[in-house]
């Protein structure tokens, strides 16, 4: 790495709104009729299992909907892939592009 470069932020953000999504059906349930809650009480489990995700299961889940929209079927971290994501998202650099990949083949293995 250069002394005179800048490192690069990461151009996925990765927004994790779970928690206040929990928050807010945790609240619907305190009102809720009992044709409602059980509907409510799933909502809440998924909300707190998506929670738990780290980003980078997240940013590996990005790089295979936008490998898989291009139609590839190779590996995540090939050439070819890095090529589709830095293509898909403008900004990406090399790197962060071969990181995310490298990210999302190691949560496929």
């Amino acid at each position: 790495m250069s002394l005179f470069r800048k490192p690069q932020p990461l151009a996925v953000l990765v927004l994790h709104d779970a928690p206040e999504v929990a928050a807010a059906i945790r609240s619907a349930l305190e009102t809720a009729t009992d044709a409602e809650r059980p509907g409510l009480e799933r909502a809440l489990a998924l909300a707190e299992e998506s929670a738990g995700r780290p980003a980078a299961e997240l940013r590996g889940r990005w790089v295979r909907q936008h490998l898989a929209a291009a139609g590839h079927e190779g590996p995540a971290d090939s050439v070819a892939a890095i090529k589709i994501l830095r293509e898909a998202e403008r900004g990406l650099t090399l790197l962060q592009a071969v990181t995310y990949a490298k990210e999302a083949a190691a949560a496929d293995a």
